[in-house]
Order: structure tokens, then sequence, then C-alpha cells
């Protein structure tokens, strides 16, 4: 079993930055690949970044957040992060941290654990 929470969201202006966290606990963290997902109201939940626990930790990005976004880990801390700038009226949705043996993975219903999700509301 892994437990994750995220905190982090807000309510923000067009163009401004946030970083939200999710901390783990429970199983090996450094087993896991962890993602973001978000899901707006009315939308279905969709994938935003990951990050595998390979040494390099490698990454990938959804093409809508690609150069805004950035996610990143700290193994010692069992933490992801989703550092987000630029933020746009668009991105406003509930963010959620999830976590999966098995990298490469953007559909929601592959992956193994989730948190409660943090919301992020961007205001034009």
């Amino acid at each position: 079993q892994v437990q994750l929470v995220e905190s982090g969201g807000g309510l923000v202006q067009a163009g401004d930055s946030l970083r939200l966290s999710c901390a783990a606990s429970g199983q090996t963290f450094n087993r896991y690949t962890m993602a973001w997902f978000r899901e707006a109201p009315g939308k279905e939940r969709e994938f935003v970044a990951a990050i595998s626990w390979i040494s390099y930790s490698p990454t990938r990005y959804a093409d809508f957040v690609k150069g805004r976004f950035t996610i990143s880990r700290d193994n010692a801390k069992n933490s992801v992060y989703l550092q987000m700038n630029s933020l746009k009226p668009e991105d406003t949705a509930v963010y959620y941290c999830a976590a999966d043996r098995t990298y490469g993975r953007i559909v929601w219903s592959e992956y193994e654990y989730w948190g409660q999700g943090t919301q992020v509301t961007v205001s034009s």
C-alpha cells in the first residue's frame, strides 16, 4: 500500500506560479513511478506529467504543459513535486498525485494508488 497526500493548490491569477507537493508513505517510494493528473469539471481525468524511479529519473509530459510545468522527486523525502509556471485559466482543475510500478502509463485507470486531490483555480 502507498498513501499519497497532495498539497499546494490554491487560487492564483493567470501568469502566476504554483508548486504542488505530494507526500508518500507506505511501501518503498523509490520503486514507483509518480505522476500528476488533473480533472476539470465535466471533463475526464487527464495525464499531466510523470517521473520514473530509475536513477536518471526520466520524465514525460502532456503536450499542453511542456515548457510550463516541471515534475521532480525527492526520494529522501518520499515526495514528488509539480512546479507550474505561466498558469492559464484552462489549467483550473483538481490535481491528483498517482503512483504505479510501471513507467510510461498515461491513462489514469492504469495507476494503482491515488491521493485525494488538490484544487488549482486560475483566474483570468
